[in-house]
């Protein structure tokens, strides 16, 4: 989710809202489906990340998101991107082999880091 300057802090409040809401009609209490969250700007922010396997029910899912803290910054999309392909669609993290998995980026706009970077970690 872009926490990067461009954005107000009611912008990323109504992110953090819809996130709660979308999350409020997944089956996560059933371990159905798993969510995790990263927030982004120039870099990761992986104090307030979280992996599939951290929460297993959507009040713990929706807790976690409304701490969520806007940080500000550039928009570095390719750094989060390559961040939940490595750390967060893991074994080790939650994913699960048999599952296909569905990333969401939630951002204002394009990226302003790495722009050409972007795009390759995009593809499937």
């Amino acid at each position: 989710m872009d926490e990067s300057a461009s954005m107000s802090n009611k912008d990323f409040d109504l992110s953090k809202s819809f996130l709660s809401h979308l999350v409020a009609r997944m089956d996560i209490d059933s371990n159905r489906t798993r969510v995790g969250v990263v927030c982004f700007s120039s870099h990761v922010d992986i104090a307030e990340a979280f992996n599939l396997n951290a929460h297993s029910s959507v009040a713990s899912v929706q807790s976690a998101i409304s701490r969520l803290t806007f940080s500000r910054g550039q928009t570095h999309t390719a750094a989060a991107l390559r961040y939940v392909r490595e750390k967060m669609l893991t074994p080790a993290a939650g994913d699960r082999p048999d599952v296909p998995n569905v990333v969401i980026v939630m951002t204002d706009g394009g990226s302003n880091i790495n722009r050409n970077v972007t795009k390759v970690y995009t593809r499937p």
